[in-house]
């Protein structure tokens, strides 16, 4: 199961992801990240996956999809702290991190 931790701050909002982020737990964490950049409207939205325990592509999709919606919304999104399995799915995926 995957959990997210919302910090807010001024223009930006970081979320702290845990545990195991599959098909089910992306769609959940979707619904509730969407829910709170909507309602938030950050310029920066940074998800920080140092607490992930293991991610298939479905995390993926997710990340894409978060830096879609944000970028619609005229933000940017940042990629923080990935595990080294997770470095390599995202280094095959393209997607920067620090």
């Amino acid at each position: 199961m995957a959990r997210a931790c919302f910090v807010p701050g001024s223009g930006t909002l970081a979320v702290y992801l845990s545990g195991e982020i599959d098909h089910h737990a992306a769609q959940t964490l979707r619904n509730e990240i969407d829910a709170q950049v909507d309602d938030r409207l950050p310029e920066l939205l940074t998800l920080d996956f140092s607490g992930v325990t293991f991610m298939d592509s479905s995390g993926v999709g997710l990340i894409l999809g978060r830096g879609r919606h944000i970028r619609a919304l005229g933000g940017r999104l940042t990629v923080q702290n990935p595990p080294a399995a997770i470095r390599r799915m995202l280094d095959l995926a393209r997607i920067a991190y620090a």
